[in-house]
């Protein structure tokens, strides 16, 4: 197996492939992830929603055609939640440190004026496949499925130069293709030198979430859309789905609620562990717990 290494989105990344991908496959998959960045990435000041939190009066902007996928997916989510999971949580995550600079520094003043000004997938943005229009500032954030989504366009990448049998993971958002099973370890959230259980993955994605991974104290990355404030009683999900994407983002849904409104709606199997170290595994998850 031969292993393809480099950094992109703030984070490590590696594709497993049979035989090594020739040069010109791995420079399209980095421009390929260059353009995502240019489109999403918060910590750019010439990304294009950088531009959109910058536009005092709002405005039409156009993201590229397969953002249309990751933005019915945010619709899907925001309503299975209440509006929980909600890609303008952008602002929240500034007031928390998560800013452009990293600088993990709060304002308690900041984040309760923003609680009481609070923007709205569903009622500040317009959208009409890949185009949204705005009214004012707004700090769009994709972090909730956007790296399952890119794990996502990496693997088409693969499929259409004639690879079927590969592992693309882009730091534990990971997607499995061949016919071989991937037996993967469920890292625990607060030890990463040790799993609490195995998911057994052939041709499907497995994404986790975790709010030891970004935390400073009490404050870390997963923010509940309705009030900005983190997360407490979930601190691990595991999710196993079709694809990365929706893997990633049901792996944030389920820190807001219970499994079951989210089985109506999607296709999947997940693990989670609670505060209190309480685990929950769906009776369809193909894997273990360990004791």
């Amino acid at each position: 197996m031969s292993r393809f290494e480099f950094d992109a989105i703030g984070t490590s990344w590696e594709i497993d492939t049979p035989k090594p991908l020739v040069a010109s496959v791995q420079q399209r998959i980095l421009d390929r992830i260059e353009r995502f960045e240019s489109s999403f990435s918060r910590f750019r000041a010439d990304s294009l929603v950088a531009r959109i939190a910058a536009a005092d009066t709002g405005g039409r902007f156009e993201f590229p055609d397969d953002a249309v996928a990751l933005f019915a997916l945010y619709d899907r989510l925001h309503a299975a939640t209440g509006g929980a999971v909600d890609p303008l949580v952008g602002r929240d995550l500034e007031l928390l440190g998560y800013d452009r600079t990293y600088s993990l520094q709060h304002d308690p003043l900041a984040i309760g004026r923003n609680s009481q000004e609070r923007h709205n997938w569903r009622e500040d943005v317009v959208r009409h496949e890949s185009r949204i229009a705005t009214r004012r500032p707004i700090v769009v954030d994709v972090g909730a499925a956007g790296n399952g989504y890119l794990v996502d366009i990496v693997a088409d990448i693969l499929r259409n130069e004639g690879h079927d049998a590969f592992v693309v993971d882009g730091s534990g958002d990971l997607l499995h293709a061949g016919r071989e099973t991937l037996d993967v370890g469920l890292e625990h959230p607060s030890d990463p030198g040790l799993v609490i259980g195995v998911a057994h993955l052939t041709g499907r994605a497995l994404c986790a979430s975790a709010v030891n991974r970004r935390a400073r104290g009490s404050f870390h990355h997963v923010v509940d859309g309705r009030t900005g404030v983190p997360v407490r009683d979930v601190i691990a999900t595991w999710v196993t789905a079709d694809d990365a994407m929706t893997a990633d983002g049901l792996a944030t849904a389920l820190f807001f609620g219970p499994t079951e409104r989210l089985v109506a709606s999607f296709r999947f199997s997940c693990v989670r562990m609670f505060a209190d170290g309480r685990m929950e595994m769906s009776p369809n998850f193909d894997g273990e717990l360990y004791t």
